[in-house]
């Protein structure tokens, strides 16, 4: 078992409470499956004996009596998922750093996100979940998770159809940079559209804060584009070495970075799938791996404020 588990009496004892918990939960979820299941073949069998209506009037009881189940269960699955962030997440996370806390209900604001230029489209539907903050030395740090989406609407001859499309999921953190920026500097993922954007940029014209800044890190040009409306500013953030912690960052990540400096603060977006923090209901809170993934890319989150050297101040606020 983790040592994080094994090494703290008081977490095996929650953890114990909650797995009794835990599998009431899913036997329900399970007998649940199964009466659906027994519907859906009620109403099968119904159609290929030409008995359609009997099987559906037949079909109506398990139906009712799975819905009643799920509405019985699910006041007793949201107190077991909060329970299981706040006295097991929670208690795991001292193990890092004394100072994390851990909202489970807060995140990024949205004005926040849109402040932050990560991305060029403001999201329509924005969820964000998950805070966890703490200190590192003198740097103050946060990140939480967050799924932004936009939607775009088409007119067909069935009426309006509404799709939703991804601009970032994943998780932004943000730290202290004891800088008062005068303007943004933003580093996004030398894509094509950024790509694009740059060319016209350096050789037609600047718009806005587009305005690209050339480094001298051949790699770092090479995967990102950097803008800002004051090329020494950006300069004096980029210098060699962050270029260089912020390229061994990258590769340490799945997916490529963005980067961002406003105010006083950095942002970073990670692009992830997983979902992390959720109590498991189908598998038991028993095994040796249960909070890995989670401490993982909580410690990676962490090592940030020390990968890129944010407590070796090199200005003074101004």
């Amino acid at each position: 078992m983790d040592s994080e588990i094994s090494n703290n009496p008081a977490l095996q004892e929650v953890l114990n409470t909650l797995e009794v918990d835990r599998k009431k939960i899913a036997s329900t979820y399970t007998v649940c499956y199964t009466v659906f299941g027994i519907a859906a073949l009620l109403i099968v069998g119904g159609l290929l004996i030409g008995a359609a209506t009997v099987a559906i009037i037949l079909s109506l009881i398990p139906i009712i009596v799975g819905i009643v189940m799920l509405f019985q269960i699910d006041g007793d699955a949201q107190k077991y998922k909060v329970a299981y962030k706040m006295n097991v997440v929670s208690t795991a996370l001292k193990k890092i750093n004394e100072s994390l806390t851990f909202v489970p209900q807060s995140g990024l604001m949205e004005g926040e996100f849109i402040d932050s230029d990560l991305f060029t489209t403001e999201p329509d539907r924005y969820k964000t979940q998950d805070l966890i903050s703490g200190t590192v030395d003198k740097t103050s740090f946060s990140f939480a998770e967050v799924h932004a989406e936009y939607k775009t609407e088409t007119q067909t001859k069935n009426g309006t159809r509404t799709e939703w499309h991804t601009i970032f999921k994943g998780i932004i953190f943000v730290a202290d940079f004891n800088k008062n920026f005068t303007v943004s500097t933003v580093v996004r993922p030398k894509s094509f559209g950024n790509t694009v954007g740059a060319w016209f940029s350096k050789n037609i014209f600047s718009f806005g804060n587009t305005e690209i800044v050339q480094l001298e890190n051949t790699n770092f040009d090479n995967q990102f584009v950097t803008y800002s409306r004051n090329q020494i500013e950006a300069r004096y953030i980029l210098t060699p070495a962050m270029m260089e912690r912020i390229l061994d960052l990258n590769n340490k990540s799945d997916e490529t970075i963005s980067l961002s400096f406003i105010s006083s603060k950095m942002y970073i977006a990670f692009p992830l799938s997983n979902n992390y923090f959720e109590a498991p209901i189908h598998t038991s809170l028993l095994v040796p791996d249960l909070l890995t993934d989670d401490l993982s890319i909580v410690q990676f989150m962490h090592d940030i404020v020390h990968e890129l050297d944010l407590n070796t101040r090199i200005w003074g606020k101004g």
